[in-house]
């Protein structure tokens, strides 16, 4: 919620008004100078909505403070233009709402837009939620990734590699809107105060590194071409997408980085597939570009690429993995009830190139169990399983 600053206000005086963090209301304000606060330079509290109220015969500001549970000065910054001397019956003033609920739409067939419509959201209300585009999708969608906290420790988060996947992208991000929420009202999931984890961890989140799989899956084929005619054709002519894994032009993208790549081109798909056709090269695709440029300039310290089903952890890769990895393994294990397999006989896969190129954990999460893609039925149990594993991921 935006407000206007008037003479002697200060950061913490409004974060005791508005009750929110200090901490996060200069991050929600990153080009401003606490100490040199002008009157009329306007602020951004997080986790506020402004409605309108219609004043009534006898209202004050302070008694409209009183009814709202609000200090008067709180309506005063939403209110620069509001005299309380010359309040009348019938004027409109701004509210502010405090968020106390989830403001995410999570739903079936969760597409590219739904997901750009909830982070969109989730900015607006949570401005210290830092988003940026990473990159582009074959067809163009830019790529978002949204990091959260400001701790020395680096955690990433990634889902739908695979298209019909795509139920680990609202699973993602639910978790950013329950922890955003948690955070900005200093309350707590599963008995963890989250301001503590904001404090020395940084979370960086790409939820959704396939989209135009995940809406050829979730949205039948795409009017542009040449795009519905290739994956027509890749697709044997059927329109039924519900085994499609790959990017639009038909490349697995999770068989695309240099880590005993040549071993899976030489065994897999040999031609543009709905599955398992690693490409040409290592990296050839933009969406697996871009992550792999991501990895690289943030330097993370560990990562989780989430994937659908079975109900297992992949972690161990070439035996490069650190000893951190078994510990943290068997903490995901035990909050989610996820088997942890250390080796499996697959090469090139993100979690396979992370371990590879710099010895730290990574991991591979098998949510859910049954038949990609997974009904929208499993979600919440998914996410119940999951949540304690993405927590784990922070205070471990």
């Amino acid at each position: 919620m935006r407000i206007t600053v008037r003479s002697g206000d200060s950061l913490w005086a409004i974060s005791q008004w508005f009750q929110v963090p200090l901490v996060l209301l200069v991050d929600s304000n990153p080009a401003v100078q606490p100490q040199s606060l002008q009157p009329g330079q306007t602020l951004d509290v997080p986790g506020y909505m402004p409605t309108v109220y219609t004043v009534q015969p006898g209202d004050s500001l302070w008694s409209i403070a009183q009814s709202q549970g609000l200090p008067v000065d709180a309506l005063l910054l939403a209110n620069p233009g509001v005299v309380p001397a010359s309040l009348y019956a019938g004027q409109p003033i701004a509210l502010p709402q405090r968020v106390v609920q989830p403001i995410v739409r999570i739903r079936d067939r969760y597409d590219y837009a739904a997901m750009v419509e909830d982070l969109g959201r989730l900015s607006e209300v949570y401005p210290f939620l830092r988003q940026r585009t990473i990159g582009a999708s074959v067809m163009g969608k830019p790529l978002p990734e949204v990091q959260i906290g400001r701790g020395a420790k680096r955690i990433h988060v990634n889902g739908s590699f695979h298209a019909n996947e795509w139920i680990t992208t609202p699973l993602l991000i639910r978790f950013l809107n329950d922890y955003l929420l948690a955070v900005t009202n200093q309350g707590a999931i599963r008995g963890l105060q989250m301001g503590q984890w904001y404090a020395t961890a940084t979370l960086s989140a790409v939820p959704m590194v396939n989209p135009d799989g995940v809406d050829l899956v979730v949205n039948g084929l795409p009017d542009e071409e040449p795009y519905r005619s290739e994956v027509l054709a890749i697709n044997n002519g059927s329109s039924d997408f519900s085994l499609w894994k790959a990017n639009i032009r038909g490349v697995d993208l999770n068989n695309q980085f240099p880590a005993g790549w040549e071993i899976e081109a030489e065994r897999r798909e040999q031609q543009p597939a709905p599955a398992n056709y690693p490409g040409a090269a290592p990296l050839t695709e933009p969406e697996a570009q871009a992550i792999a440029q991501l990895t690289v300039e943030s330097d993370f310290h560990r990562a989780l690429a989430f994937h659908t089903q079975g109900e297992v952890i992949f972690w161990g890769f070439e035996s490069l993995e650190p000893p951190e990895s078994a510990v943290l393994v068997n903490e995901f294990a035990r909050v989610s009830g996820y088997l942890p397999i250390q080796f499996v006989d697959s090469y090139a896969g993100y979690k396979d190139w992370f371990i590879q190129q710099w010895r730290r954990p990574g991991f591979t999460i098998e949510a859910g169990r049954g038949t990609n893609p997974l009904p929208f039925t499993q979600f919440e149990e998914i996410y119940q399983e999951n949540l304690g594993i993405l927590l784990a991921s922070l205070y471990m």
